[in-house]
């Protein structure tokens, strides 16, 4: 990393006031704070926020920067001031003058800064990664000093399941050597942007000041420097992000721009949630609005897309993040809940930018017709193309949870997995799904097959040898559960040794139970294997309809085949091999990449009680 970059970049303006007995007050806001020379898009658009600026013209004295237009809005303390940089504009500084009759009554420093080397070529994550998922709050308490913030609302309280912990950046940067030795290549850290609320503020998801990392979390300086050390360790990070929704106690709160910055902006209206009106040919308007025009809650207002200062407010924030912060990957929230012209417009000027870069859009949905309605390359039926890369798989989620836990049946159990991945022709690329076991929303995957552990190898397993990018929430490895409550705030509990004076501690393994520690072992010994293995990243996969209890399928390229048995009898079960011979065909063996041992294939295999079977085949 340049040693400069980070000397430049963190919040370096400076504001200016040239008093006189009629000039406004200081600037309070300039968004995007700074930018980059070389963007594929010329224009820029900053939101300047101060006491009665509205009748102030900005004037610009740069190369290559030109102001195409100012925009006066209702509201006389903004202006909205479009630039233009030209292809040859040089990274500098430069002053935004607001004059009013030819006197300067305010002055900015702007700043545009040098893009890093091979910024705009930067790799999203993909098949080739394991995305380890952190609740910030709840994995590691690096800087107690933090806790609690004179300036923000909520205090630090851990006995307290719903509200702030104290786990901060600090803490999971201290611990990227846990995460990279267990085998994971990419880390989503649900949201850590400034989340000033009077209570329920740790989870992140309600932003008040959407270019501020949460005090309580660290600071945008640390912020990029867990980026660049977890880069330099081969791991991604991966930014949660919302544009659906911000917080009740953001800034522009008690003093927005226009009448239409929000939907329902003068009358609460909860959103409906009913996300099929989007793609319902017979949906009423006021079903299809009172989903994606509705709040999420009370305290999470619905921003208006359909604005398009809004919308430009937006767009910006993502790239500005992506640039400033080295990010890997987005992970978007409520995706659907937005306006889905919006949608596509934020997607396309993201990829513009960064054509290799990856997005995946929460769609909570079980059905993988609606799922699959958002990802690029799919022909609707009301027309609308849809650019985004990655979707979560909550189809294939919710199916592995119902089948592991049903009776055996010829149309119920484990089948469901069979038959849910035989609807991949619904996707234009379902390798590029987001496949999990659990994460942050929903109980514990320990707790969904109800601390079997046998069934909970069976899914882990299945997760991490599929098509799709897998996805674990932190604790899975070391079966963190919830029993008798889907309380949000126990799934979302401590990580063992992530806070001073823990008694367990899950990165050392101290005061783990047996079988914890087995999960732990299991868990790094697939990743690991996982991680070296490209015919589990990207080669072809082919299954075979599940028989007594057993699923079979096959990951194959030219080069490799890998073998998976699923056996979710409660018993060792002998299996004949003779229906798999299209895929056997020149193999003479298969080693357990778990336990090295040595099977032959053409005979029948015996598959160890409620246990995944991985084998590696060889023709030798």
């Amino acid at each position: 990393m340049k040693s400069s970059f980070l000397l430049s970049t963190l919040f370096c303006l400076t504001l200016f006031g040239i008093s006189t007995a009629q000039s406004p007050t200081n600037l309070k806001k300039v968004e995007p704070p700074f930018w980059w020379a070389g963007m594929k898009t010329p224009e820029l658009q900053l939101l300047v926020y101060g006491e009665n600026i509205a009748d102030l013209q900005p004037v610009i004295d740069y190369p290559g920067v030109k102001i195409a237009r100012t925009i006066r809005v209702k509201n006389p303390n903004y202006l909205f001031i479009d630039l233009v940089f030209a292809p040859d504009v040089q990274p500098g500084q430069f002053e935004i003058l607001l004059q009013k009759e030819g006197q300067t009554h305010l002055k900015h420093t702007y700043k545009i800064l040098e893009r890093e080397n091979g910024s705009a070529e930067r790799q999203g994550f993909a098949n080739a990664d394991v995305i380890y998922l952190i609740t910030p709050d709840r994995f590691a308490n690096g800087n107690p000093d933090n806790d609690s913030v004179d300036d923000l609302k909520e205090g630090v309280n851990r006995s307290d399941p719903d509200g702030r912990h104290g786990g901060d950046l600090r803490g999971i940067s201290d611990h990227l050597d846990y995460i990279q030795d267990m085998g994971f290549t990419g880390i989503w850290i649900n949201p850590v942007l400034e989340n000033n609320q009077e209570r329920y503020s740790y989870h992140g998801y309600s932003t008040t000041d959407f270019y501020q990392i949460d005090a309580r979390f660290g600071s945008n300086e640390e912020y990029v420097q867990l980026s660049y050390k977890a880069k330099a360790m081969g791991i991604k990070l991966i930014m949660d992000m919302i544009v659906n929704h911000c917080g009740s106690g953001h800034w522009w709160m008690n003093d927005l721009p226009t009448d239409d910055w929000l939907n329902n902006q003068d009358n609460f209206v909860q959103t409906n949630h009913r996300r099929s009106t989007v793609q319902d040919p017979y949906a009423s308007q006021s079903d299809y609005h009172g989903f994606v025009d509705g709040w999420f809650v009370r305290t999470m207002p619905d921003m208006n897309a359909k604005n398009t200062l809004m919308a430009n407010y937006l767009i910006q924030n993502a790239i500005w993040w992506i640039e400033y912060a080295n990010l890997g990957g987005i992970r978007m929230d409520t995706y659907s809940y937005s306006d889905k012209y919006f949608l596509a417009k934020w997607v396309k000027r993201i990829m513009k930018e960064y054509p290799n870069f990856n997005i995946v859009g929460e769609e909570w949905s079980p059905n993988p017709a609606i799922v699959s309605y958002w990802q690029k390359g799919k022909i609707n039926a009301n027309g609308y193309n849809s650019p985004l890369p990655s979707l979560m798989d909550f189809p294939i989620q919710q199916a592995m949870s119902r089948g592991l836990n049903a009776k055996e049946a010829s149309y119920d159990g484990i089948v469901q997995l069979y038959e849910m991945l035989a609807i991949d022709f619904l996707y234009p690329d379902p390798f590029n799904l987001v496949t999990f076991p659990d994460n942050h929303d929903m109980s514990r995957f320990f707790s969904q097959v109800n601390e079997d552990f046998g069934l909970f190898k069976l899914g882990v397993a299945f997760i991490l040898t599929t098509r799709g990018i897998p996805q674990i929430y932190y604790g899975t490895e070391v079966l963190m559960s919830n029993p008798g409550t889907d309380r949000h705030g126990i799934i979302r509990s401590d990580f063992p040794g992530g806070w001073h004076g823990d008694k367990v501690n899950s990165f050392t393994g101290k005061g783990l139970t047996d079988q914890q520690k087995q999960a732990q072992t299991f868990l790094k010994k697939l990743l690991n294997w996982r991680r070296e293995s490209p015919v589990i990243h990207t080669g072809k996969l082919m299954q075979f309809v599940p028989v007594f209890g057993v699923y079979v399928y096959f990951r194959y390229d030219n080069g490799a085949r890998v073998m998976v048995l699923l056996n979710k009898n409660q018993e060792e079960t002998v299996l004949p091999t003779e229906r798999f011979q299209e895929m056997l065909a020149g193999i003479t063996s298969g080693f357990d990449v778990l336990s090295g041992k040595k099977y032959d294939v053409h005979k029948e295999l015996k598959l160890p009680a409620r246990s995944p079977l991985i084998l590696e085949l060889t023709g030798d």
